[in-house]
């Protein structure tokens, strides 16, 4: 896959990774996407530990759930982060 395409996987994974999430999570647009995405790079590096496959083709299905759990927990760590200097 190239840069482009894991650029706009990326961005649509975060997308839809605070979609689904419940909650207001801190950050604009720009934050969430570029966050997004940490998260696909972050769910192909986990998905080669773990299944030995990682992000491979733009429009594999498990290129999608990938991206976006990796996108979820980005945006998941981010939001423990935030509250804990906003209440400090």
């Amino acid at each position: 896959m190239g840069f482009f395409a894991f650029l706009i996987l990326g961005l649509i994974a975060g997308a839809i990774a605070k979609a689904i999430l419940p909650g207001k999570q801190g950050g604009g647009i720009f934050v969430t996407l570029l966050l997004g995405v940490v998260g696909a790079f972050l769910g192909g590096w986990i998905g080669g530990l773990i299944f030995g496959e990682g992000l491979q083709e733009f429009f594999s299905l498990q290129t999608w759930l990938l991206a976006i759990g990796g996108a979820i927990i980005v945006l998941l760590v981010y939001g423990m982060i935030t509250k804990r200097s906003v209440r400090s």
